[in-house]
């Protein structure tokens, strides 16, 4: 996992409330919680590199990664919107979100090399939405799942494929999951898409797992017996590099933010006793090579975080990047640019409303 070395030794150097609506409301922070919160400790210190010599040294203070605000024009302001990048053809895909009341369908590209937006055309497209999940699948392109809009909540699968332009909605059979706003997903070393938990119109939040195969059009529901992480929504998991799905974070009935961080292996749920970041919901996250990066979201008090830390794939510690530049927010998105090195960040949302800037983060080894 090299790129944790390199980044900390660069570190070294230099949100669902009870609902009164359909939509949670991760503003409000509660006042009668109805399972503990996390409590969470800061990350551990880390201590300056030893000298190549016996001989003693002066403390360097640590310089801080900074985010650089790029100088360009896309998509209007918004928040619980998706980006999703295609390592191939280099190209990051930002669908939907919202903005208030307004719920957004359209489709934007961005291109990693010459840090340009271009608004897509598109035909027969999903329905507009926020609160949905994408990820990038080889041979089929741009899928999501799921969302919200108004009192509608979705559960429907497209695939925009970039050669053709065009969307399709994708057949489903089995144990379709129920529509829901806020879940998670990801996609697995089986190749298909795993979805876990999530929130749905009546106020019913969800802990379960399931799984769909692109090749056979069908759903599985994939949660283990035993114990499982509690009802939550506006969460993330991701697949670990040696095929671990890991959850973290989000907000339960009664308590605003959670900070939990649990593992599905060999069929069952396992909560990682270690530290773990302020609690948090409506964070951005994206894989490294053997790590999470997250930054941001809503914290347990309603107020907007600016704070990134780093996952590791079988590390029990998570461990706080130093980083200056955007202002805290929640809603927002990663990708990760591996051929430029960098993490790119786009909206949210912070007290004012919401945020259309972009952001880069250099100098940071993503590559495999």
């Amino acid at each position: 996992m090299h790129v944790v070395a390199v980044l900390l030794v660069s570190v070294i150097l230099a949100a669902c409330a009870s609902p009164a609506s359909s939509t949670p409301n991760p503003t409000a922070p509660s006042t009668q919680p109805t399972v503990e919160a996390e409590s969470s400790s800061p990350g551990p210190t880390v201590e300056p590199l030893p000298s190549a010599t016996a001989e003693p040294t002066t403390a360097v203070t640590p310089e801080p990664l900074a985010w650089e605000a790029l100088d360009v024009i896309g998509p209007g302001a918004r928040e619980d919107h998706t980006w999703t990048a295609d390592p191939g053809g280099r190209i990051a895909y930002l669908f939907g979100g919202r903005d208030g009341t307004a719920v957004f369908g359209d489709l934007w590209a961005y291109d990693l090399e010459a840090d340009d937006w271009t608004e897509l055309a598109q035909a027969a497209a999903p329905e507009p939405r926020f609160g949905h999940e994408a990820v990038w699948v080889d041979d089929i392109g741009l899928v999501i799942f799921s969302g919200q809009a108004g009192p509608t909540f979705f559960n429907d699968l497209w695939a925009f494929d970039p050669a053709a332009g065009s969307w399709t909605e994708l057949s489903a059979t089995g144990d379709i999951p129920v529509s829901r706003y806020g879940s998670c997903a990801s996609i697995g070393s089986d190749d298909r898409l795993w979805i876990s938990h999530g929130f749905t119109s009546d106020g019913t939040r969800f802990n379960d797992t399931r799984a769909y195969d692109f090749a056979s059009g069908a759903w599985t529901d994939e949660t283990p017996d035993g114990g499982l992480p509690v009802n939550r929504c506006l969460h993330g998991c991701w697949w670990t590099d040696d095929g671990t799905l890991t959850l973290y974070g989000g907000q339960t009935t009664g308590v605003t933010a959670l900070g939990d961080r649990w593992t599905l292996d060999d069929g069952r749920w396992t909560r990682v006793e270690g530290t773990v970041p302020p609690d948090r919901n409506l964070y951005a996250r994206t894989r490294l090579d053997g790590a999470t990066l997250i930054f941001g979201g809503q914290g347990l008090d309603g107020g907007f975080l600016d704070d990134a830390w780093l996952l590791s794939d079988g590390a029990v510690d998570a461990v706080a990047i130093d980083v200056t530049g955007p202002a805290g927010r929640a809603g927002a998105e990663l990708v990760a640019d591996v051929a430029r090195n960098r993490v790119l960040l786009f909206g949210g949302r912070d007290a004012d409303g919401g945020l259309a800037d972009t952001w880069a983060l250099s100098g940071v080894e993503l590559g495999g």
